[in-house]
């Protein structure tokens, strides 16, 4: 019901929209719509599709915030370092779609994926891709900066959760073989309600500790190479992301 720009590629726009429900697929085109409407455009295009798809996944940008230079330069670094990664990885991890310093929601900037297919396995060279680009961001700030941030508790987060589960439910890992180490949530416990179904030791609990760690500080490292021999890029990319923030 709305009309589309001739440079509007529908297939695009859903490899960037995986999991969306219908719900915010109708959203993405009623705010580019108006978007579009706003601009005083005849017909919506595809920056009018990408605005909504960013604002409807990551929420409004907040392009009115105030960020001193020092922080701006940090969030630079830090995106250009997630970006460099995920290039140099290709063809394991997934091709980059955009990479932008404004922020959006609690995110100071971001750097998106573009999958080329449906992905319904994770195979063990995209998980070590995916852990190491998370590393990308705090690495860098680290090289150019000289300093860290809080800014990383979500790369973190989805670092330390990919390792584990390729430890624990998903068999790649030499030590603990192919065996299933996982939390049973649907399993009964002693007191007849759900969830908590460990079944092994406190020692294997301390083992599956250890190899998280281990493949973690292992990858971390290796990604620091990479990125201290691409340090011209990183910085290039940074100084892009100053002048274009996107």
């Amino acid at each position: 019901k709305v009309k589309l720009g001739p440079n509007v590629d529908l297939l695009r726009l859903a490899r960037a929209t995986p999991g969306f429900s219908g719900a915010d697929l109708a959203a993405i085109i009623n705010e580019s719509a108006l978007g579009a409407t706003l601009a005083g455009k005849e017909y919506i295009e595809q920056d009018d599709l990408e605005e909504a798809r960013d604002k409807v996944r990551f929420g409004r940008a907040n392009k009115s915030r105030v960020m001193d230079e020092k922080e701006k330069l940090a969030t630079a670094y830090h995106e250009a370092g997630h970006a460099v990664v995920q290039w140099l990885l290709r063809p394991d991890a997934d091709p980059i779609h955009k990479v932008t310093i404004i922020p959006r929601g609690r995110s100071l900037g971001s750097t998106m994926t573009l999958p080329e297919k449906d992905r319904y396995n994770y195979s063990k060279r995209w998980c070590i891709a995916f852990i190491k680009m998370t590393f990308g961001g705090r690495i860098a700030e680290e090289l150019f900066t000289g300093d860290m941030n809080s800014g990383v508790l979500g790369d973190i987060r989805q670092a330390t959760t990919v390792a584990r589960k390729m430890i624990t439910e998903w068999g790649m890992n030499d030590r603990l073989g192919f065996v299933f180490y996982g939390e049973d949530e649907n399993k009964p416990n002693f007191l007849g309600g759900f969830g908590d179904g460990r079944e092994y030791s406190d020692e294997t609990a301390r083992v599956i500790d250890e190899e998280v760690k281990k493949l973690i500080d292992s990858l971390y490292a290796e990604t620091r190479q990479l990125l201290e021999a691409h340090k011209d890029q990183i910085d290039a990319l940074a100084k892009a992301l100053m002048k274009y923030e996107t």
